[in-house]
C-alpha cells in the first residue's frame, strides 16, 4: 500500500479537480491491493455520501464539453484525451457553435455542465444524448450526471490500474 499523499497525488484527479474524495477513500483501502474495482468502489461510496454540496462541486468543476477551456487548451490531460477521442476536438464550425448553445441553456437551467462518459462515442452520440438530457428535471439530471462521473472514474482507474480490474 502507498501513503495517503502518494495515494491522493496518483488518484486525486479521478473525480474532476476534487481530490477529496481520495482523500476520504483512502482510509477504507488501507492494506487493500489497489485494483480499479475496490479503488473504484471506495471512491463511488465516498461520492455517493457526500451531501449534495460537495457533490455538486465535483459536478461544476467538468469542464463544458468542446467549451472554452477546451479552445484555450486548459482541459486537464485526462478531459482532453476524452474529449479528443470522441472527436470533439475537430468540430465544424456549425457543430462547434451547436455545443456552445447547448452548454449555454444546460448550465442555465442545471447549474453544472453537461457531463457524459465520451469513451466509445462519436459527436453525433455525445449530440443526441445533450438534446435527450436537456428536458430531464433538475433531480433526474443530477443522479445522471452523477452516474457519468462514476463512468468517467471507472474508465480514468481502469486506464491508471491496467491488468487490474478483475
Amino acid at each position: 500500500m502507498t501513503s495517503r499523499d502518494d495515494f491522493v497525488s496518483r488518484f486525486g484527479g479521478v473525480f474532476e479537480h476534487s481530490p477529496w474524495v481520495a482523500e476520504r477513500a483512502f482510509d477504507g483501502l488501507e492494506g487493500e491491493t489497489l485494483t480499479a474495482p475496490r479503488v473504484h468502489a471506495a471512491m463511488v461510496e465516498i461520492f455517493r455520501t457526500a451531501d449534495d454540496g460537495e457533490r455538486m462541486q465535483v459536478l461544476r468543476a467538468h469542464p463544458d464539453l468542446a467549451g472554452r477551456l477546451a479552445i484555450a487548451g486548459e482541459l486537464t490531460a485526462e478531459s482532453k484525451a476524452e474529449q479528443a477521442s470522441a472527436g470533439l476536438d475537430r468540430l465544424t464550425a456549425e457543430e462547434h457553435q451547436r455545443f456552445t448553445t447547448l452548454n449555454a441553456i444546460y448550465t442555465d437551467k442545471f447549474g453544472f455542465p453537461f457531463i457524459i462518459a465520451v469513451k466509445g462515442l462519436g459527436k453525433a452520440d455525445i449530440l443526441a444524448a445533450f438534446e435527450r438530457r436537456i428536458d430531464n428535471g433538475v433531480d433526474e439530471e443530477f443522479e445522471t450526471a452523477a452516474a457519468e462521473v462514476e463512468k468517467i472514474a471507472w474508465l480514468r482507474l481502469t486506464s491508471m490500474l491496467p491488468g487490474e480490474t478483475e
